[in-house]
């Protein structure tokens, strides 16, 4: 069976998986706001000794790479870097937005909606939003599939043309103003401002990734930066409130 440890510290919540074959994974997920640095460790040490396995036993370690908080996604990569060096482990790279919609396909409201396309947007501060537009599968549980990039833009620009169901952090960060480009908001059935993403979500989407071979050398794991740009200038913040 494989086994796949998953981590995530790109938010305030600090989430650890370990995937157990065919049983259901196990997974401590809280929100520590400042607090995954002290955590995330003990947590792995935690979860393998419950499942009674070293980390050399693992097949390969799972981590979210953002967008994020810059310091959580930071935090994350350089814990899956010294644990996959440790044991010669390869790595398996996931975005915020990709998890998110792999825990979003499982969720009933979203199967009840049966949508064709859908949008994963998040809050990514400074009065922007990380988003990003799939294709529902049409295998049952099957994952999404991601079309394009991830974008950074401002509220009003998401592109809802054509979205059945749109979910994510930015839904109550910004409200109406993501409907600024249609002519009508989704309903409320078609909505899910609750879901974020944890460990379960990299794991289901770094699992899918295992099964095609897309591992790659911890050596060449990176954050994923969608922003290059994490603070105004003077001049700017001084236009912002004119």
């Amino acid at each position: 069976m494989t086994r796949v440890l998953a981590i995530d510290t790109s938010t305030a919540w600090c989430s650890v998986a370990l995937s157990l074959g065919d049983q259901a994974p196990l997974l401590r997920h809280e929100l520590v706001s400042a607090g995954a640095s002290q955590l995330v460790l003990p947590w792995v040490d935690s979860l393998l000794q419950q499942a009674n396995l070293k980390l050399s036993d693992l097949d390969a370690i799972a981590v979210g790479i953002g967008p994020g908080a810059f310091t959580g996604v930071r935090l994350g990569v350089a814990a899956v870097q010294g644990l996959a060096i440790s044991c010669d482990l390869p790595v398996l790279p996931v975005s915020s937005l990709d998890a998110i919609a792999a825990q979003l396909v499982k969720e009933n409201s979203f199967k009840k909606a049966n949508p064709k396309y859908f949008v994963i947007a998040i809050d990514a501060r400074m009065d922007e939003i990380y988003w990003a537009k799939y294709e529902s599968s049409t295998k049952i549980d099957g994952l999404a599939k991601r079309i394009g990039d991830i974008y950074l833009s401002k509220p009003e620009e998401l592109d809802l043309v054509e979205i059945d169901f749109l979910a994510g952090s930015a839904i109550n960060a910004y409200g109406n103003r993501l409907f600024s480009n249609t002519k009508l908001p989704l309903p409320m059935n078609s909505l899910d401002a609750a879901i974020h993403v944890t460990a379960i979500g990299i794991l289901d989407y770094a699992q899918n990734a295992w099964e095609e071979g897309r591992q790659i050398n911890v050596r060449a794991l990176e954050p994923l930066y969608v922003r290059d740009k994490v603070a105004l200038t003077t001049q700017e913040r001084l236009e912002a409130f004119k």
